[in-house]
């Protein structure tokens, strides 16, 4: 009973701190866009494409790519646009576990 109870306690007692669940501090550019709390890597995504929709920067033409205005720029490493696959490994360049 006692080992149960112990396993109860330390189980999830940070909410599942891996992966996707793992909370990850944003540099002070991507904070810019999206806030400066942790947060997990699945809430950065979600904030950036709400960025990304409510400013008009998806590409009319090719939904892929992104068109960055100035405070994208900053986290795109100067490129005006970017495709979707690469803005999530420059996005993570961002971020501090």
């Amino acid at each position: 009973m006692a080992t149960s109870k112990k396993a109860a306690s330390t189980s999830g007692s940070k909410g599942g701190g891996k992966g996707l669940a793992a909370e990850v501090q944003p540099s002070a550019d991507l904070g810019a866009v999206i806030g400066n709390e942790p947060m997990p890597r699945s809430q950065v995504t979600k904030k950036v494409w709400d960025y990304i929709k409510a400013n008009g920067l998806q590409d009319q033409t090719n939904k892929r790519m992104i068109n960055a205005d100035d405070k994208l720029k900053k986290i795109f490493g100067g490129k005006t646009q970017v495709s979707m696959f690469e803005m999530t490994a420059l996005v993570n360049k961002h971020l501090k576990a």
